[in-house]
């Protein structure tokens, strides 16, 4: 998978970095960007993955846009998910971070996961009821050890009312840092002793499958805020917790519930 990711980064992806012209850049929403580098890079790794495995669908963001009836295919007997470039809108505006994020599922269930970062090689990875590895080498999710403990979390996608009652009634628990607008960087941060916990509102298949497996097989939690299990054919559903520990978990989640 490490060459199929590094030979797309340079083909596609790294030559655009900070060097995108106007026109090679559009808003498929409000605050939300694509550039060429997006859909250049997803029709390479639509190949690759193709070729690596043929019997599975492919789900990628660009094509998912393009056309809904994709996301039909989460829940096939295989399915490759593809974010060509999550946090595209830090690339587009030519800062870090930003990566590739895959995900390989079966049945709606994510079995193996990878996240990598484009700028520094570094490659996270994951299989069910393998572990967590990062750079082939295992892991284990660390807290912070913080007091309070350390939160990444996103009012961004909030009503006000419930962006008042996070502010108000979960927010003075905790030390609040902004968040990296990445998935592929706020998945390593909660396993690598970064960031003890975030929420996440929009959970679409592509920015969260390979993380979620990531912080799980690392030994941390990541799950519905009732602790149901994430399942990528339901990625419209909102809420997830993602945390360094159970505890951790438990303690967002509790604490989510009485809002």
């Amino acid at each position: 998978m490490r060459t199929i990711l590094t030979r797309v980064a340079q083909t596609a992806i790294l030559p655009r970095y900070q060097h995108l012209t106007a026109s090679e850049v559009a808003a498929k929403a409000v605050d939300d960007m694509v550039t060429v580098a997006d859909t250049d890079a997803e029709a390479l790794l639509s190949d690759a993955l193709f070729r690596l495995l043929p019997e599975a669908a492919i789900v990628g963001e660009e094509a998912a846009h393009a056309d809904p009836a994709v996301l039909d295919r989460l829940g096939d007997s295989l399915c490759w998910i593809i974010d060509p470039i999550d946090g595209t809108n830090n690339f587009a505006a030519g800062r870090p971070p930003f990566g590739i994020l895959i995900a390989l599922a079966e049945h709606g269930e994510t079995v193996g996961g990878w996240i990598y970062d484009v700028l520094t090689g570094r490659l996270c990875s994951a299989h069910r009821g393998q572990g967590a590895w990062v750079n082939g080498e295992q892991v284990h999710a660390m807290p912070t050890g913080a007091t309070p403990p350390v939160a990444a979390i996103s009012l961004v996608f909030l009503d006000p009312e419930r962006r008042a009652a996070m502010k108000g009634h979960v927010a003075p628990h905790y030390t609040v840092v902004d968040i990296p607008r990445c998935a592929a960087e706020q998945y390593p941060r909660i396993v690598l002793g970064v960031n003890d916990v975030s929420i996440f509102e929009r959970t679409y298949a592509w920015d969260h499958a390979a993380g979620v497996l990531f912080v799980n097989e690392a030994g941390g939690r990541a799950a519905r805020p009732d602790g149901s299990a994430y399942r990528v054919e339901r990625h419209l559903d909102q809420g997830l917790i993602a945390a360094s520990s159970p505890a951790l978990f438990d303690e967002m989640a509790q604490r989510l519930a009485m809002l």
